[in-house]
């Protein structure tokens, strides 16, 4: 049905009072002028909740992902695991034979999906080669050649420049884009028609504007000058970054969530997936599945250690707890540095709760 606030679907079940309630929360920064267009997905059984806000007019609406990336990266990964053409066990070297140098030799497949690498999560020289619209070869090269932070395996980091060359090893054994490979090995096989690596085949002018003049700085930051690099721009919207440029609505990252919660062998098979949402960093400082984050922390305050998702910075959080069979997709234009504590975790909190 349609309502003012924008398109809400409901299916018979529990929850779609708090559904409600998580919508008002949304629904009160629209109104105080500083969110301009969110969507939320919500499901708990068989009571699913569907609502777009502001100048998001669709429940279709195509927003760029940021972080949310890297699972789906993750799995194109996995997916050649399945057939048999790498192990999370293989040493990077072995696909990236010039990443030899000191310690580099010892990082493995999973170090790299699990933040463990000791690569940094951008590059010292990131803004600048953002500014001067370098080729995305261009940030392997020098995420290849990069310092270590720490040993492999002895910490855990945030690393988007790990989930980087993990996306390289995929390239490098398929001969073809990751974006392509995507499409056609996840996103397709999945159901997820509006969703793209880069824009694929949207335009620009067809995605959600983010809130860039609240971004940190090496995403633009709304500063002057900016604008031809910013996650706004032609030049960052087509790169297809794999730790941060796909693009999709919240309905296909749900479809994303739910071929883990359960796993139908379309893009994995049953036991790869279920295998990328098990902690693979015990004793280290966060919970790490292949790609995912691991719950309880950063999801809903009662979510359960089996919850698994991922957030990205442009103001959007995804998460899904098999415990009480709810999934979560909140996309925004507002970055998490300013959503985080007004927007998706409150919103979190309220369907978690249910």
């Amino acid at each position: 049905m349609m309502t003012g606030l924008g398109t809400c679907l409901r299916l018979p079940g529990a929850g779609t009072d708090a559904m409600e309630a998580a919508a008002l929360i949304i629904q009160a920064q629209i109104d105080a002028g500083l969110l301009e267009s969110a969507v939320l997905n919500a499901r708990r059984g068989t009571a699913t909740f569907e609502r777009a806000f502001g100048k998001a007019t669709t429940a279709d609406a195509i927003f760029l992902l940021a972080s949310i990336t890297k699972p789906m990266t993750a799995t194109a990964v996995m997916a050649l695991s399945d057939r048999g053409e790498l192990k999370t066990s293989d040493h990077v070297v072995k696909f990236i034979p010039e990443f030899a140098d000191g310690e580099r030799r010892n990082i493995t497949i999973e170090h790299l999906l699990t933040h463990t690498s000791g690569l940094p999560d951008q590059l010292p020289e990131n803004k600048a080669l953002r500014q001067g619209h370098a080729p995305l070869a261009e940030f392997v090269q020098r995420a290849i050649r990069t310092p270590l932070l720490f040993t492999p395996g002895t910490k855990y980091h945030y690393q988007s420049m790990g989930i980087l060359l993990a996306a390289e090893i995929v390239e490098r054994i398929t001969q073809k884009a990751l974006r392509e490979f995507l499409a056609m090995e996840v996103f397709a096989p999945l159901g997820m028609t509006r969703s793209a690596l880069g824009l694929g085949g949207f335009k620009l002018a067809d995605t959600v504007r983010c809130q860039t003049e609240h971004a940190v700085p090496e995403a633009g930051g709304g500063a002057p000058g900016t604008q031809d690099w910013d996650s706004n721009s032609d030049y960052w919207r087509n790169i297809g970054s794999p730790w941060g440029g796909a693009h999709s609505t919240a309905s296909d990252v749900a479809r994303f969530l739910n071929s883990f919660l359960y796993p139908e062998g379309k893009a994995l098979r049953e036991q790869t997936a279920r295998l990328m949402i098990q902690d693979h960093t015990p004793g280290l400082e966060a919970r790490r599945g292949l790609g995912f984050a691991l719950g309880p922390e950063g999801f809903g305050k009662t979510c359960s250690a089996k919850s698994f998702g991922h957030g990205g910075s442009t103001g959007t959080l995804a998460w899904a707890d098999p415990e009480t069979d709810t999934t979560c997709v909140i996309l925004t234009s507002l970055p998490m540095s300013v959503s985080g504590s007004i927007l998706l975790h409150p919103v979190s909190d309220v369907v978690a709760a249910g």
